[in-house]
């Protein structure tokens, strides 16, 4: 019998404070496996504990919303009788610590979060945030986290098909790896995880359970120090083949009438799906943990209960449908167990060797878990930018940014992607946004991730504004009808009010924006204590945004299509080159106030390019982000090997990052509302006098990702 000391209840990530409030709840001392179940799911990584506040704030409703946050993914009405599933969830700690197994398994357990609701993913995205490229361990964590992203979706045959990858000093010490999965499904054919039906069997389904990822939702509800490799052990190890076997043999089970709920095993393993399905159906739930499959010796209940090993689900079945179910899943060669029942008790009650080894009333783990309102202190607004001098040609700092950190082609990591897997991508890597066939149908899906944090670290409610703003921007641009949204919302540590401030300017800035563009969240995640040695990382509400095409025909793409068409900008002229990728790479500055973002306009403005989309009057659609008009207007000559004549551009004009704006192109003679920059054509970009040759900025774009990854 292991004493519960003060120390030890620390090593378990828990406040005296909080500790008291679990001898409160069970009137007694908790024994070891109590502990460690209280533990992880008041870990902020389950138990959002300093941002369910806020989280309250952001809108999650619409005609096309069928499930908003609160399941494992959200769910959202396409038409037809289909329902696109999605989510976006982080792995940053366990990629930092061992970033193949880190991002491989980040890349599974977003896959079930989105298989569990019963739906087939289609889709795989991501958004990675690594540090400076000259820091010495930044290669290392590129090349395994893209090789655990590609190793994982390409061997469970779900296409990768964009993302965005950005590099930043604040990220040296934490890298931020976020997934997302997109799936279809029927919307009579959706499952969701709240138990029910007293006395009916609870089944484990999936791999064995082992020692790995013990721990691993605590570690990943604390800040590094300089020893954090030593939390090796508590990075999980993925099979991607495995996870195959249980797509298809849920799928299948899914297809008859035998699952009252299901649930996978993710962050808290056993702990987490027991808890929150007992707690979501009002019951209790029993298990006999003697019947967990494990596949070391001697397991201990503590280990069984937070072991986060992969490829697992639990579910309930309704009662004698055990057989049928079992065979399925023998057929598919995974483990089958009935571990447990449905109970009127509303506590978690398991069973070892013949003995009762925890007894807890689910109230307090799961929705009365802790709740915190932490201090927080708005940022302060940002001066207005003033001496910036501008000494280059404006086409020799194009030919700087085009081959920059910043804005240098992501080609290197998304060539390691099967993204034409399943045949139906026909958006590929490399545009505004994804697009995937509905498949068997003319609909489609368009998907992007996005979010500029160097905005959101000068003005929170700005930048989180300008994350989603910008998510709808890219989504429109191919000619999609933007419809709803995940988060993944990365910051350090909320116990600092103004890490905790800038937590709450992004939600109310997301929250305006979600509300004026219609995009409600449906889903998401936080990822809190983003910090090594006390130093955070940049506030990075990552925004995962999916739209429909009706016909995927009447798509449109960024790249240049023929000699003699039109270039317009769509949107007022800019000059703004605060917080720019221009004042950055070229003035080696990060100051001034980023753009301000004018929903209404926005709004205004996308209506009408998806307008001129579909009616077919635009021939390339693109929208102007990081690094202005002149580079939105050179990756689209990139894109289409063609050259462009503009007419004379100065530096804010050319490089300015104001909002609200998208470049398109249309055959001379359309009538287009919009500002008229000047033709396609040539094998230069020229600007007014100036021209520097395609050739030379599409080398620079392509070789500077390469050129660090072979160093």
């Amino acid at each position: 019998m292991t004493d519960i000391t003060p120390e030890l209840v620390a090593e378990h990530g828990l406040s005296p404070d909080e500790y008291g409030v679990i001898l409160n709840a069970l009137g007694r001392t908790p024994n070891l496996t109590e502990l460690g179940i209280f533990s992880v799911m008041w870990s902020e990584h389950c138990s959002y504990k300093s941002s369910r506040l806020h989280l309250k704030k952001l809108p999650t409703t619409g005609p096309q919303v069928i499930c908003g946050p609160g399941e494992n993914a959200g769910v959202v009405d396409i038409g037809d009788g289909d329902a696109a599933i999605f989510k976006m969830e982080s792995h940053n700690h366990p990629s930092f610590i061992e970033p193949y197994q880190g991002a491989a398994t980040g890349v599974g357990g977003i896959l079930r979060d989105v298989f569990t609701m019963g739906a087939r993913p289609v889709a795989n995205m991501n958004a990675l945030r690594f540090g400076a490229p000259d820091h010495p361990k930044t290669r290392h964590l590129v090349k395994g986290v893209v090789a655990g992203i590609g190793g994982y979706g390409n061997c469970v045959g779900v296409p990768t098909v964009g993302g965005e990858t950005n590099f930043h000093p604040a990220y040296n010490g934490n890298i931020l790896v976020n997934a997302m999965t997109v799936g279809t499904a029927r919307t009579d054919k959706i499952f969701y995880s709240a138990a029910a039906g007293i006395g009916n069997p609870v089944i484990y389904v999936g791999s064995k359970t082992g020692r790995d990822g013990i721990h691993g939702a605590t570690m990943a509800s604390a800040e590094f120090t300089d020893d954090s490799e030593e939390k090796r052990p508590t990075v999980q190890v993925g099979d991607p083949f495995t996870e195959k076997l249980l797509i298809e043999a849920c799928l299948e089970l899914m297809a008859t009438d035998a699952i009252v709920a299901i649930q996978d095993m993710g962050a808290a393993g056993l702990t987490s799906s027991s808890v929150e399905m007992a707690d979501k159906g009002g019951v209790g739930i029993h298990l006999d943990l003697d019947k967990v499959p494990c596949r070391e010796e001697a397991m201990t209940p503590y280990e069984m209960m937070l072991s986060e090993s992969q490829e697992r689900m639990l579910m309930v079945l309704k009662p004698g449908r055990e057989a049928q179910a079992q065979k399925i899943f023998e057929k598919w060669e995974l483990d089958f167990a009935v571990i447990g029942e449905v109970t009127d008790t509303k506590h978690l009650v398991l069973s070892f060797g013949g003995e009762t080894v925890c007894d807890i009333p689910l109230g307090p783990l799961g929705d009365n878990a802790p709740l915190y309102d932490r201090p927080h202190m708005p940022t302060p607004k940002r001066e207005a930018l003033g001496g910036v001098e501008f000494s280059n040609a404006v086409t020799d700092d194009l030919l700087t940014l085009m081959g920059s950190s910043a804005l240098a082609s992501r080609r290197w990591i998304w060539e390691q992607y099967d993204h034409m897997v399943m045949a139906d991508t026909i958006g590929r890597p490399g545009g505004d946004a994804a697009v995937v066939r509905v498949h068997g149908t003319k609909k489609a899906l368009a998907i992007t991730t996005d979010c500029n944090p160097r905005y959101c670290f000068a003005d929170p409610v700005e930048g989180g504004k300008q994350a989603i703003a910008e998510a709808y921007r890219n989504l429109t641009a191919v000619g999609a009808t933007p419809l709803a949204t995940t988060d993944c919302m990365n910051f350090g540590n909320p116990e600092r009010p103004e890490i905790m401030g800038q937590f709450v300017g992004c939600i109310e800035g997301m929250a305006e924006a979600c509300a004026a563009l219609d995009m409600p969240i449906v889903s998401g995640n936080v990822s809190l204590y983003n910090e090594t040695n006390g130093v955070g990382v940049l506030p990075t509400p990552a925004i995962g945004a999916i739209g429909l095409l009706k016909d995927y025909d009447k798509r449109t793409d960024i790249s240049l299509k023929a000699d003699g068409e039109v270039i317009w900008l769509i949107g007022k002229p800019g000059a703004h080159l605060g917080q720019s990728e221009w004042l950055r790479t070229i003035a080696n500055r990060e100051d001034g106030p980023p753009p301000s973002v004018d929903l209404d306009a926005e709004k205004a403005v996308g209506d009408y390019v998806r307008t001129l989309i579909a009616e077919g009057k635009v021939t390339a659609a693109h929208d102007i982000s990081d690094g202005g008009l002149l580079v939105a207007v050179t990756e689209m000559a990139l894109a289409g090997d063609k050259g462009a004549t503009l007419d004379a551009l100065d530096h804010p004009a050319a490089f300015g990052e104001d909002q609200a704006r998208y470049v398109v192109t249309a055959p001379a003679g359309t009538d287009i509302e919009g500002t008229r920059l000047g033709t396609v054509g040539g094998s230069t970009i020229a600007v007014g006098g100036e021209n520097v040759a395609l050739e030379a900025l599409k080398a620079a774009h392509r070789d500077w990702l390469p050129n660090l990854m072979q160093q």
